[in-house]
């Protein structure tokens, strides 16, 4: 069945119980929420602002954004952008444009106004959702996008070029309109990003949507008692797919807007959150916390906490092996996915694996995998190969790129960069990528990006980004800078040339040398990685 049944059920299930709870911990003031005209909310104490909807509101909401977008005009097989914050209307504006038989397409909120008009325009948008944050960016592209195009803003004080969302959608049916909307039906479209950095429109089919909900519930034991934590954001799989468990089982879900220690700790022990997804970074704040006595666990009610799972990027074991001296009871869990496979479980560690930790695990439910050479052939169990996957969360296609698609899907194989060992017991290990992707604290960095902003610098002459190791991000973007001959160049302007750039986005290390090419005139990167010891920080561990 489709995605889409598995929120009615649960409105007809769990009707008047909690679905989802947003928490900001940065408002302080009553604020108008969208979901009732002119209703203020309080926060529940000086940090602690709280919102939350029933499975059934959760549905009704759902129902009335479908109704709103068929009464413009939007038919099946439409493609519908959402570009939001976290926020209680996020995950009922996604199932309303599911509900209409359209596809949805979340975009990064990191985005700037040109990457969003670039992805609106992939991706064949017809319909824009976009929240307060975004309306600068939107406005700056409005007129391009075109009159065809509808922007509904989300938020109080609605901008003179959308539509208010809230004030249309109210007016609009709460009954499921009739569409008919079925398991081989296409239900989203994701960005990725290859090594030219030019993102790549991920098709995914309501089927792989169910694929994934189902996993996450039989892989983490999610049952309808269960409260799981969500903080990344959610247009990225990785969050989404997690929450789908919770979907899956009818259970309760706490959107925090925060990730500070502090933060983490105090939605756990209030909401009484069972199941915590962490990235890297986090983590690593939230241990530094405890060494240092800034937070204290007996400050907090941490005991139904049964299961603290990490993904996005690789998993340094020695984290892992510090987070069970204070969570000595704890269930761990690790997860490998991307876009491409309909976000994380492809394959995962297993929660009674904890004796493989710095292995990605073994496949998940319903998957297939393997690793091929260089020719497609198998390798020997322990040889180095490239991670190929199969199942039924493969995407559909690269949108509107066949050449990219059948560089990616051999006969129902989706090839995923990523070079990969196998042990004895079967389990995988990432060696290295296959592409040169940075995941910095679970954030995709793309160094041709990088490199094309350095080098219009007109004192840099070359120029290179590696990744290197940072134990608390996983890797940071080190750019590697040939000065032109004559010309000087300091670390301090770079770094100020650099403010231009996306905070994530700006190398966290300068180093000035030359920059080896190949006779082909590319970058010779293994060379660079080997010269400044960017060995993976999992890597070596593992390896140890």
């Amino acid at each position: 069945m489709p995605i889409t049944d598995l929120l009615e059920r649960n409105s007809k299930l769990y009707g008047d119980e909690t679905a989802l709870i947003v928490i900001n911990p940065e408002v302080t003031e009553p604020q108008r929420v969208t979901w009732k005209e002119y209703e203020l909310i309080q926060p529940t104490s000086p940090d602690y602002y709280r919102r939350e909807i029933t499975w059934s509101v959760f549905d009704e909401k759902a129902n009335r954004v479908a109704n709103l977008l068929v009464k413009k005009g939007i038919r099946k097989g439409q493609k519908v952008a959402i570009l939001l914050m976290n926020c209680l209307e996020w995950l009922p504006i996604y199932f309303g444009i599911l509900k209409a038989g359209a596809i949805a397409v979340p975009l990064n909120f990191r985005y700037t106004a040109e990457e969003i008009r670039y992805c609106m325009k992939k991706a064949d948008c017809d319909v824009l959702f976009f929240g307060e944050t975004f309306i600068g960016r939107v406005e700056a592209i409005a007129e391009d996008l075109g009159k065809k195009d509808l922007l509904f803003y989300v938020g109080n004080s609605c901008p003179t070029f959308a539509e208010d969302y809230q004030e249309s959608a109210a007016n609009c049916s709460s009954s499921a309109p009739k569409v008919l909307v079925e398991d081989d039906d296409c239900a989203a479209i994701y960005f990725s990003s290859g090594t030219t950095g030019f993102p790549k429109a991920i098709l995914l089919r309501h089927s792989a949507l169910m694929q994934s909900a189902k996993m996450e519930a039989i892989h983490h034991e999610t049952t309808h008692k269960d409260t799981f934590l969500c903080i990344p954001p959610l247009y990225h799989t990785g969050a989404k797919m997690h929450w789908f468990g919770s979907l899956y089982t009818g259970s309760r879900a706490v959107l925090l807007q925060g990730n500070k220690p502090k933060t983490i700790f105090q939605a756990v022990s209030r909401e009484g959150c069972t199941i915590v997804w962490l990235l890297v970074p986090w983590a690593q704040d939230i241990l530094t916390a405890l060494d240092s006595g800034e937070l204290k666990m007996s400050d907090y009610n941490l005991k139904q906490w049964r299961l603290m799972h990490i993904g996005a990027q690789p998993v340094p074991p020695s984290l892992i092996r510090h987070w069970q001296r204070y969570f000595p009871g704890q269930k761990y869990d690790t997860n490998y996915g991307l876009s491409e496979s309909t976000g994380p479980g492809c394959i995962h560690l297993g929660m009674d694996h904890i004796d493989k930790v710095g292995a990605i695990g073994l496949p998940g439910y319903g998957w297939q995998a393997k690793l091929v050479d260089a020719n497609g052939n198998p390798t020997p169990r322990g040889e180095v190969g490239e991670l190929c996957v199969k199942g039924p969360g493969v995407m559909v296609c690269y949108y509107n790129d066949p050449e990219a698609t059948a560089e990616t899907l051999v006969d129902g194989w989706l090839h995923t960069g990523d070079m990969a060992r196998q042990d004895e017991d079967g389990f995988y290990y990432l060696v290295d990528r296959k592409k040169d992707v940075i995941i910095s604290g679970g954030e995709n960095l793309y160094p041709v990006q990088i490199e094309n902003f350095l080098s219009s610098n007109d004192r840099i002459q070359d120029v290179a980004v590696i990744g290197t190791p940072d134990k608390r991000l996983g890797e940071i973007a080190t750019a590697v800078i040939e000065v032109k001959p004559g010309m000087t160049l300091t670390e301090d302007e770079v770094n100020q040339f650099c403010l231009k750039l996306p905070r994530y986005k700006r190398p966290r290390r300068i180093i000035f040398a030359d920059v080896p090419r190949n006779a082909t005139g590319k970058i010779e990167k293994p060379l660079l990685r080997k010269k400044y010891n960017a060995v993976r920080l999992v890597e070596e561990e593992s390896s140890s």
